[in-house]
């Protein structure tokens, strides 16, 4: 019995290692645009009254949205020949993936830049710093959430593992092949969650050191 390896196809592993950095592209789309609507509302909910009412509703409901529910939208809800001036604007399907994913981005961006905004007017800015490996946690989510994308065609990683898995005879070498992309897919992720954990535990202990040293304040 020939091994798995041997019966996957000669351009597997190419196809494959693109596939993930699609999905970092969709996830850097995705964050990128959920850092400006996020701050925006995360100012927003601070200013208060109103305002900051109304951003918080539009953070819950953000934080609601199903993103294939939100996918499927925007694949149909703007026609395929559709034109402004000529310019196309139908949706690739990575541009799809991604703005399925801004609610999430946006709302999780919102409630860490609120946190940041706050220790900022506490007159710490090393505790705003904590905004950082929020965001970059995020990123790592997105991109295993971008992974929606097979269900369109994107050709992300899971979906060149899906394509591949049709071609293999027995449902052994299928889940063989699964196994094998979730421990590819999944290590770098879980190593950048690592990272990140790691880095935000050694930030919020020089924090509180930085608390405990600074003089108290006066009434």
């Amino acid at each position: 019995m020939n091994p798995l390896f041997d019966r996957l196809s000669s351009d597997f592993l190419p196809r494959f290692l693109g596939g993930v950095v699609v999905n970092f592209e969709i996830a850097g789309i995705a964050i990128a645009l959920g850092l400006a609507c996020g701050l925006l509302l995360a100012v927003a909910r601070l200013y208060g009254g109103a305002l900051g009412a109304a951003a918080a509703g539009v953070i819950a409901l953000m934080r609601a949205a199903p993103t294939f529910v939100v996918m499927f939208f925007l694949l149909n809800a703007i026609p395929r020949d559709a034109a402004l001036f000529g310019v196309p604007l139908a949706l690739s399907g990575i541009m799809a993936v991604a703005l399925s994913l801004l609610p999430y981005a946006a709302a999780y961006i919102a409630d860490a830049g609120v946190e940041a905004l706050e220790q900022l007017r506490r007159g710490s800015p090393l505790g705003s710093l904590l905004f950082l490996p929020n965001v970059t946690r995020a990123f790592f989510v997105l991109g295993m959430s971008s992974s929606a994308g097979a269900a369109i065609g994107v050709p992300e990683g899971i979906a060149v593992i899906l394509r591949q898995a049709e071609t293999l005879p027995s449902l052994g070498d299928k889940l063989a092949l699964f196994a094998v992309g979730i421990v590819f897919f999944g290590i770098p992720l879980q190593a950048g969650f690592a990272i990140m954990t790691l880095f935000q535990r050694r930030l919020s202990r020089a924090v509180m050191r930085h608390r405990k040293a600074a003089p108290p304040q006066r009434g």
